[in-house]
């Protein structure tokens, strides 16, 4: 283990200010797209895919982002989303 440095210190302060900004428009639009869901499900009767992937998204989003941001790791995350890498399983 080695101590980090202050620079270390001030670059990791200003990405938790881009991912919590990114994180907080992604959850928004990810609420929205829960509460257009609901009303898909409650009229339609089935869910529509492309609004509970952008859902699933946010979430995959905000947990490979927290180990970096509760100091469990010193590797970077990218500020902006992955592409969504949801397992669908057999059945």
């Amino acid at each position: 283990e080695h101590k980090a440095s202050r620079l270390e210190l001030f670059i990791r302060i200003v990405y938790w200010i881009a991912i919590g900004i990114v994180a907080w428009v992604y959850g928004l639009l990810a609420m929205i797209c829960l509460v257009l869901q609901w009303f898909f499900i409650l009229i339609l009767g089935r869910r529509q895919q492309g609004l509970s992937d952008y859902a699933k998204g946010y979430f995959e989003y905000t947990v490979s982002r927290m180990p970096y941001l509760y100091f469990m790791t010193d590797v970077r995350p990218q500020v902006f989303p992955d592409p969504v890498k949801i397992y669908r399983g057999e059945g």
